[in-house]
């Protein structure tokens, strides 16, 4: 059972087909995957007027949230030229840069805060640690936050065991692995809910990274899959919109 699972850690299997998945993935990715709660956004983040970078920052999930926030100055950095592309389009005031957590294209000690949703899991922290605090500031706060799907309700659970199945990665959605070039970690969990049309929820199914590198008969047997249980579990089929739970785990820590 893939109980509390949000994301998934590398193993030797596949990681890097997962991350470059994504890029066949951007706009399944943008249509569905859920945003970041505000008190959430406003607890990583260094408070009014920082300077923050949302690094890894997808389609802008969390990006979209830290423009609600008084007067952050915010530049977002993407690998991913299809991700990349779904964030400006969806986002098109915002600075959106090409760049790795290993090779951030901003000067020392340029920002207040860096911040990085549901990707944690994809960095080497041997060189992207050293790299995150390079780019912040002396006192300057890096935020690690996760959507965790709720498991103790049924469906939920029932949905994440179709969309894992035949997964090779072990789930994760602990604390970051720092080192001494970060201190003070902290930890805090924020509860909310999604809200979207019964239909997306076989295209949320279709953003993951498992479902992403599956062979097309394979991909769509999940799918269908998902589309079944929507259609009869008591829960969901007499429902045009559907009430998604999530724990969203948040952790911060401080360059010395």
């Amino acid at each position: 059972m893939w109980h509390d699972s949000a994301v998934t850690t590398p193993s030797a299997a596949d990681p890097s087909d997962r991350a470059r998945s994504f890029q066949l993935g951007a706009r399944q990715y943008r249509k569905a995957r859920p945003g970041y709660p505000r008190e959430a956004a406003e607890w990583l983040t260094p408070g009014p007027g920082a300077k923050v970078l949302d690094l890894a920052a997808g389609t802008g999930k969390l990006t979209e949230t830290l423009l609600q926030l008084d007067g952050l100055d915010i530049v977002a950095v993407e690998p991913s030229d299809a991700m990349r592309a779904e964030l400006v389009d969806a986002l098109p005031g915002v600075r959106a840069l090409p760049g790795t957590a290993e090779d951030i294209p901003l000067p020392d000690g340029d920002r207040d805060g860096v911040v990085v949703a549901q990707a944690w899991h994809w960095f080497d922290p041997a060189t992207a640690l050293p790299e995150i605090a390079r780019v912040l500031r002396p006192g300057g706060r890096l935020g690690v936050v996760w959507n965790v799907r709720d498991h103790t309700v049924d469906w939920v659970e029932a949905f994440t065991e179709i969309i894992h199945r035949g997964d090779s990665l072990e789930p994760n959605h602990g604390p970051p692995t720092i080192d001494d070039h970060f201190e003070d970690l902290e930890h805090q969990t924020f509860r909310w809910y999604q809200s979207l049309p019964r239909t997306e929820l076989r295209t949320l199914a279709a953003s993951r990274s498992h479902l992403l590198t599956l062979a097309p008969d394979a991909r769509d047997e999940l799918l269908d899959a998902v589309d079944h249980l929507v259609a009869t579990h008591p829960d969901l089929r007499d429902r045009e919109t559907l009430v998604l739970p999530y724990r969203t785990e948040s952790w911060r820590a401080r360059r010395p």
